[in-house]
């Protein structure tokens, strides 16, 4: 198993076994691989929604004040290197292969079948051996699910991120909004420091009774605001300049350990699929991930901010996973377009275009459209609309990474885009 398609089809074979949840087996993996996550200094960053930009903005950052950062965040969008950085340079074929390899020998050695590690779980490993072995300065990682029984949280880390709370993956993390921020909240560590976004008022109390308990001083974006000004980022919408507050604050926060001179790299942030624009010919590209009802409002946001600008509605491509982020996602879209293109990701929990067509307002006279991505695509090129048209790419990550994957002309990664 040394060269990659060997590695990614032996990870394949361990996400078609499922998700497992909780930190024994994780703990136990960590161990028998001297627990590297002890090697490197960490920011452990939670969220709803926001969790993945607050990561890249923190690496660059910290990169750009001359540290040599790691970055773990998921899923990926074009391929499974992407989950692990340094220095925002992807882990190389032969030392993803390295590592899988040696961390398979392992796992066979010390995990009967029924109790085998899962694919997020050997991610983990494989980024915090890889992150060890290369002596970073500051690993930036982001949880995959929730925050107390993911993989990642066996971290102990320098501070502690969470970025917001709202109603999503319920199944799994339960459906009310307290059930929510227990799972979040776990990741606050004794005597370390949590950083917190705009939350809802339960969960602020929740998360500030947990942490003086654990005698963990609790800092909050709401009393960073009050003295500073939202900062400016290259990446769109006020909710990027809440994260971008948050990036900020958690450098003042880690000044004494990790100083820094300036925060001006808030402002050459990569962070693809975030209301990401690409120019196609003389066609306007926008992509954004939208996956969920808190992220609803920010999509509103940059719609309003784009229709008033340019003086039209775009032509909206979207694809969703699940009915209940379809019910809060479909309404809007159809608010802010005339013209909607629906398609299925090649996800299982996709919903179909008659579906989403349903759950459409009478009220809103909307032309639909069921399609399919390969047939609105190709490398370089969007097939529909006029030549000074915006196109809106919107819906499920996994979206975003099927349209870019062909955009760019790649060949789809084997092991899928899937989250854990």
């Amino acid at each position: 198993m040394h060269d990659l398609n060997s590695v990614t089809e032996f990870l394949y074979s361990l996400r078609n076994r499922g998700s497992k949840y909780g930190l024994e087996r994780m703990q136990q993996f960590a161990k028998a691989i001297e627990n590297p996550e002890n090697r490197f200094p960490s920011i452990h960053v939670a969220g709803t929604n926001g969790k993945g930009s607050v990561c890249a903005m923190l690496e660059s950052i910290y990169r750009s004040n001359g540290y040599k950062t790691a970055l773990f965040t998921s899923p990926h969008l074009i391929r499974l290197n992407e989950r692990i950085q340094i220095d925002r340079v992807p882990i190389s074929d032969q030392d993803l292969a390295t590592s899988a390899n040696a961390l398979r020998n392992q796992c066979n050695q010390q995990f009967d079948s029924n109790n085998y590690p899962s694919f997020f779980e050997f991610m983990v490993a494989i980024a915090f051996k890889y992150f060890a072995e290369e002596a970073v300065d500051i690993a930036i990682i982001e949880t995959g699910l929730g925050g107390r029984l993911d993989a990642t949280n066996i971290l102990n880390p320098e501070l502690s991120i969470i970025t917001s709370i709202g109603k999503d993956h319920t199944d799994i993390l339960g459906d009310t909004i307290e059930a929510i921020t227990r799972e979040k909240a776990g990741i606050i560590k004794p005597n370390t420091p949590i950083l917190i976004g705009k939350l809802p008022q339960v969960s602020q109390a929740m998360i500030k009774e947990k942490a003086h308990d654990l005698g963990s001083e609790c800092y909050t974006l709401e009393s960073y605001t009050k003295t500073h000004p939202l900062p400016t980022t290259n990446l769109d919408g006020t909710y990027q300049k809440q994260n971008a507050a948050l990036a900020s604050y958690a450098t003042g926060i880690l000044t004494q350990r990790f100083p820094i001179q300036d925060t001006r790299a808030l402002n050459q942030v990569e962070w693809k699929g975030r209301w990401q624009k690409l120019t196609l010919e003389k066609q306007t590209l926008i992509l954004d991930s939208t996956h969920n009802s808190e992220a609803c409002l920010q999509l509103e946001e940059n719609l309003l901010k784009h229709i008033t600008e340019s003086g039209k509605k775009p032509i909206i491509i979207t694809g969703i996973l699940g009915n209940e982020r379809a019910r809060d996602i479909m309404p809007l879209l159809s608010k802010y377009t005339e013209t909607l293109y629906l398609v299925e990701p090649k996800q299982p929990r996709s919903c179909s275009a008659e579906t989403l067509a349903s759950m459409i307002p009478k009220s809103q006279p909307v032309q639909t459209i069921a399609s399919e991505i390969k047939a609105l695509f190709s490398k370089g090129r969007c097939h529909i609309g006029k030549e000074t048209d915006t196109i809106l790419i919107t819906g499920s990550i996994y979206l975003i990474a099927e349209v870019l994957t062909i955009l760019e002309g790649q060949t789809k990664d084997p092991i899928g885009q899937d989250l854990i």
